[in-house]
């Protein structure tokens, strides 16, 4: 019997749990993704052809949804780091809302429990540009007010990280 077995494959991975490799060639590709299955395999302890099988895995099964060029805000034009947060008639998800992915200072959008609705990531040019976009979002039908927070630093920003905090040795609190 001649059959395709891709999807078969692909299921059974997905169920598979991410083991202590897949979890370093993980941690190795979100510090720097142009690295060779070679590279990543001498720093987790596999082959390159290991690594490279892991990796189509990874994919296959939607772990790894895609490899993107992460952009420095700054050297782009849009230093002005902003979360905001949207109070809308209804629930976070609708229609209307959804229409904010079209704006290409919208970087990520949350809708999320607490006194708000949504919670957007914004970056813009300067404090006008900020100002032109919230001016849009009250063009949006339902859209009651808006709260921004605009970041004077960032001292951590990351993609998600496959490493697991139980794993790690704890971190000794500083004396109060």
């Amino acid at each position: 019997m001649v059959g395709k077995t891709d999807e078969s494959r692909r299921n059974q991975s997905a169920k598979r749990p991410l083991d202590a490799f897949d979890r370093k060639i993980l941690s190795a590709l979100t510090r720097d993704a142009r690295q060779t299955n070679a590279e990543i395999g001498e720093s987790v302890g596999l082959s390159p052809p290991a690594v490279f099988e892991r990796i189509k895995r990874l994919r296959g099964s939607g772990v790894i949804s895609s490899t993107a060029a992460r952009l420095n805000g700054a050297t782009v034009g849009k230093p002005m780091l902003t979360f905001v947060h949207v109070d809308a008639d209804g629930w976070g998800k609708s229609q209307r809302m959804m229409k904010l992915r079209d704006f290409p200072e919208v970087e990520e959008i949350h809708s999320v429990a607490g006194d708000t609705c949504v919670v957007l990531k914004v970056r813009t040019a300067d404090p006008q540009a900020l100002e032109h976009f919230l001016s849009q979002l009250y063009v949006l039908p339902g859209v009651r007010g808006t709260k921004s927070y605009v970041v004077l630093s960032t001292y951590l920003e990351r993609p998600v990280q496959a490493e697991v905090t139980e794993d790690w040795p704890a971190i000794p609190m500083p004396p109060e």
